[in-house]
């Protein structure tokens, strides 16, 4: 793969998995209220809902346009584990199930852009910080 594949299909990656979380956060902003009592089904207080609306936008964005990468997708990889185990584990119900091993797959995901940094096509090679696939 050349150089310049590889950061094509980083900025391809980061726009996929960054979408799936604006998009998720956009949402629930028509009804934060009752996310929030969602919320509270899994132990996490209603009261947060706006901060997890908030870090799904603005983690998504940021992913999206390549801007602190590494923490970004860490962050993400321990949201998608995190919620996955809270709202998802129930080995009685295949469908909550699969659930949980797509955030798993997606935390997956997110720990291996961490490992391999946004790429050339981003705002972390444009300020001069992380791994640039470029170089690999």
């Amino acid at each position: 793969m050349t150089a310049s594949s590889t950061n094509a299909a980083l900025l391809v990656a980061r726009v996929l998995l960054g979408l799936l979380f604006v998009m998720a956060g956009i949402g629930k902003l028509a009804d934060v209220q009752g996310f929030g009592v969602f919320m509270a089904t899994g132990g996490i207080p209603a009261a947060l809902a706006w901060p997890v609306v908030l870090f799904e936008i603005i983690a998504g964005l940021m992913l999206i346009a390549g801007l602190f990468t590494r923490a970004t997708a860490w962050a993400l990889a321990a949201f998608c584990v995190a919620s996955g185990a809270l709202y998802h584990f129930d080995p009685a119900d295949q469908m909550q199930m699969t659930q949980l091993l797509k955030n798993l797959a997606l935390a997956g995901g997110y720990v291996a852009l961490s490992i391999s940094g946004a790429g050339a096509y981003s705002l972390d090679a444009r300020r001069g910080s992380g791994f640039a696939a470029a170089n690999a």
